[in-house]
């Protein structure tokens, strides 16, 4: 079978969804490329706000929301769904270096800077290197020591805040490591760098707006596929009731293992007329 464009066939054939409080009501949507975004971190955020269509509402907005709508929630959840969500943070952000070598031949932790302490944590590693350890031992032993590790709700909240602007509290700094040890130190010394959007942060987006969010993902390059099963709609359910129609975010891998590194486009939708189950390219 000749490759066939993702995009032509979600817009010709479209996607069959059904309301989850009135299995009644089914709705066929037309799916077709919003176009591309910055990768400058804030995909997720740009790409839901296209999506959505989201007059008057821009990605740092959306950002700030995802953020308060988690601290709300994670208070009212009980300890054990905020370990669960602490295992989740873990496994992206502070992985177990002990662990996930088969899996990974690289593993990333995340851990933030304070923007007004940059000058002493700086002056903190010259010391070190003074007596002779070299830049990169001296900064991850500083930055492990005084910066706040990605290891729980709170500190996935100060991270997501992180939209790669002057504004920001923090500054993002990456540590990656093979089995063999450190590999190298990113720290971040423009403080351009954002907290790319995540399962939690797209969960939180869904359940502030009320409104489911599938992610398509396609095996293949730029959303060229061979067969309509490499398709897969990945759904993101409110932790509320569904108020308004779906949101679709096309997800484009970007080959790193590591939370977070996920490109995401929007993906524009337009209702179309109720054909046969059969004849829709997927039901949701």
């Amino acid at each position: 079978m000749p490759k066939m464009n993702l995009f032509n066939g979600l817009h010709l054939k479209g996607v069959l969804w059904k309301h989850p409080g009135k299995q009644d009501s089914s709705v066929v949507f037309r799916l077709s490329n919003g176009g591309e975004v910055s990768s400058d971190g804030n995909c997720l955020f740009t790409a839901s706000q296209k999506a959505m269509e989201a007059r008057g509402v821009d990605a740092r907005e959306l950002r700030s929301r995802t953020v308060r709508r988690f601290l709300e929630d994670y208070g009212s959840l009980g300890e054990e769904e905020k370990e669960g969500v602490k295992e989740a943070v873990r496994h992206m952000y502070s992985p177990d270096l002990k662990r996930g070598w088969g899996i990974h031949i690289v593993q990333e932790e995340k851990l933030l800077a304070k923007k007004v302490e940059r000058e002493s944590l700086d002056n903190a590693i010259d010391e070190l290197m003074q007596i002779g350890m070299q830049r990169e031992i001296a900064a991850e032993s500083i930055y492990r020591e005084r910066c706040v590790p990605v290891n729980d709700g709170f500190s996935w909240a100060k991270y997501m805040s992180i939209s790669g602007s002057l504004e920001d509290e923090y500054d993002i700094i990456s540590l990656q490591y093979t089995e063999d040890g450190l590999l190298s130190v990113d720290e971040n010394r423009q403080g351009h760098a954002a907290a790319f959007g995540d399962d939690i942060a797209i969960e939180c987006l869904a359940t502030e707006f009320k409104r489911e969010i599938y992610v398509v993902q396609a095996h293949g390059s730029d959303g060229m596929v061979e067969e309509e099963n490499c398709v897969f709609f990945l759904p993101h359910k409110p932790r509320s009731e569904v108020v308004e129609s779906p949101v679709f975010l096309f997800m484009k891998g970007t080959g790193w293992c590591g939370g977070g590194a996920d490109h995401y486009e929007p993906l524009i939708v337009s209702p179309s007329q109720m054909i046969s189950q059969e004849k829709v390219a997927f039901v949701l």
